[in-house]
This record gives C-alpha cells, sequence and structure tokens, in this order.
C-alpha cells in the first residue's frame, strides 16, 4: 500500500513537472509567433516568465511538504524499526545468556560433586588411618602383660 502511494506522488510531481515545462514551451512559442510590436512582446515574455517562476515556486514548495511528509513517516518506521530490533536483541542476549547459564551449570555440578566426592574419601580414610592406628579399648598396659606371661 505505501508503495503505491510514493508511486502515486511521483506521478502526480512528474505530471506537474511536465505541465510547467510543456505550459512555458507552448507560451515561448505563441509570444514568438503572435503579430505584436516587440515592446508587447517583451512585456509578454517577461509576465509568463513571472508565471513560471511563481508556478516553479509553488511546484517546489508542494515538493518540500510531500518531502517532510515522507521523511516524518520514515523517520518514524525507522525508530520503530531501531525500538524492534533492540527488543529483539535484548530478547535473543537473555536466551542465550540462559542456554548458557543451563550449559555451565551440568558442568559445574560435575565439579562440585567431584570435590564433594572426594572430600568424603578423604575423610573417610583419615578416620580409617585414625581408628587402624589406636588399640581397642580396655588398653592393658605391655608391662603387665610381660608380667603375667612370666
Amino acid at each position: 500500500m505505501g508503495r503505491n502511494d510514493e508511486r502515486d506522488d511521483a506521478n502526480v510531481s512528474t505530471k506537474l513537472t511536465y505541465l510547467l515545462i510543456g505550459g512555458g514551451i507552448g507560451a515561448i512559442i505563441a509570444l514568438l509567433f503572435a503579430p505584436k510590436s516587440g515592446v508587447e512582446l517583451r512585456g509578454d515574455i517577461a509576465d509568463a516568465t513571472r508565471k513560471g517562476i511563481e508556478k516553479g515556486k509553488e511546484a517546489a514548495s508542494q515538493l518540500q511538504e510531500v518531502a517532510g511528509d515522507y521523511y516524518e513517516v520514515g523517520r518514524d518506521k525507522a525508530s520503530e524499526l531501531y525500538q524492534t530490533g533492540r527488543e529483539k536483541a535484548t530478547e535473543i542476549g537473555g536466551r542465550a545468556k540462559a542456554a548458557a547459564a543451563r550449559t555451565a551449570n551440568p558442568f559445574s555440578a560435575a565439579v562440585e560433586a567431584g570435590k564433594e566426592a572426594y572430600t568424603q574419601e578423604k575423610r573417610r580414610n583419615e578416620v580409617k588411618s585414625i581408628s587402624e592406628g589406636r588399640p581397642e579399648w580396655p588398653v592393658e598396659d605391655k608391662a603387665n602383660q610381660n608380667n603375667e606371661n612370666s
């Protein structure tokens, strides 16, 4: 729909330009072939030139208005697209961070489980070595044992 509007506006401006050019050429030819004196002819040419300049200024102001409208629409669209792109980038960034966190968590969990298993095994071995190194209760004196054996 936007492209049809652009084509219509381009056609209008093109048609207006051709109309002005054709009108100017026609006026000049009519003045040259009209049976008038030199003074009248120069006055008519000056009038036609002033009218052409005025119409050109009008066409320029119309084109300026249309260009301003297109500028506003383009700026609004660019702003909308920028905002949409920014939101999508933020969303995708959040998804990427979440995916990275999910990927990193199993690795971190495995490392933590390995550390915990190492600590438990180390404690178990320490307890075992301590308990094997101590005599069982009741402790009898070696001297008493030697005396009884003799």
